[in-house]
């Protein structure tokens, strides 16, 4: 039963899809910040490996075809984006700043924990793409000589906490404007976090969606700079 579940093209997607789909049951059943669809998604789907003792080569070869979906659905976050030009355009040079700002707190708090820590370099530069998205964040870690795969759950982890309590932390410091939020969550948490100012509203989807691109773009570059002061 197990091979013939493991040799289908159809299992990975399928689990995927089901812990997904239980997450949002969840979510909306009880509505805490925790049950997030996709750190319970994770969860089931580790939990379904471990049961049915399926290695992960086997579930990938048949959840890759999900990935297909992520180009198109990282295009169509441009949307809310281009409904909201005109906000962008009346407070440019502040979401400039914020995004910014967010990209140099987020590689210097890893310069930071990393002394704090003692990490070595390999280590230290495993951590700097940590609020950037998957595809960008890889090809860093591995430009400056990083693990990419430690990298790729790093990312993974930042976007889900983000996910989870970001909301929380902007009501704790009471940031309020929808533009703020919006950089917020997609600076410190790229596309993960932006799935939540979607669910918070189209200027902070928006606003988060433009942090994406461009919090990336200035973390190739600063990432380079970083990996030289450890």
């Amino acid at each position: 039963m197990n091979e013939l579940l493991a040799g289908s093209m159809f299992f990975g997607m399928a689990v995927s899809l089901v812990g997904y789909g239980l997450g949002l049951f969840l979510k909306k059943k009880f509505g805490w910040a925790v049950l997030n669809p996709l750190l319970i998604s994770i969860v089931f789907v580790i939990v379904v490996l471990k049961v049915l003792h399926i290695d992960y080569a086997s579930y990938e070869s048949s959840a890759k075809y999900l990935s297909y979906l992520l180009t198109p659905a990282t295009v169509c976050l441009a949307i809310p984006l281009y409904q909201q030009i005109s906000l962008l355009k009346k407070n440019l040079l502040a979401v400039v700043l914020g995004i910014v700002s967010g990209v140099l707190a987020s590689l210097g708090g890893v310069l930071v924990m990393a002394l704090a820590f003692g990490l070595n370099h390999e280590q230290y530069v495993t951590l700097l793409p940590k609020s950037i998205t998957t595809a960008i964040g890889m090809g860093v870690a591995d430009e400056l000589g990083g693990i990419t795969t430690i990298t790729v759950a790093v990312i993974i982890v930042t976007g889900v906490l983000g996910n989870v309590i970001g909301e929380m932390v902007c009501k704790i410091f009471h940031i309020e404007e929808p533009i703020a939020v919006g950089l917020a969550l997609g600076t410190s948490a790229h596309a993960i976090g932006t799935s939540k100012a979607l669910e918070l509203g189209e200027i902070e989807g928006a606003m988060s969606s433009l942090s994406i691109a461009v919090a990336g773009l200035l973390t190739v570059i600063l990432a380079s700079v970083f990996a030289n002061f450890l």
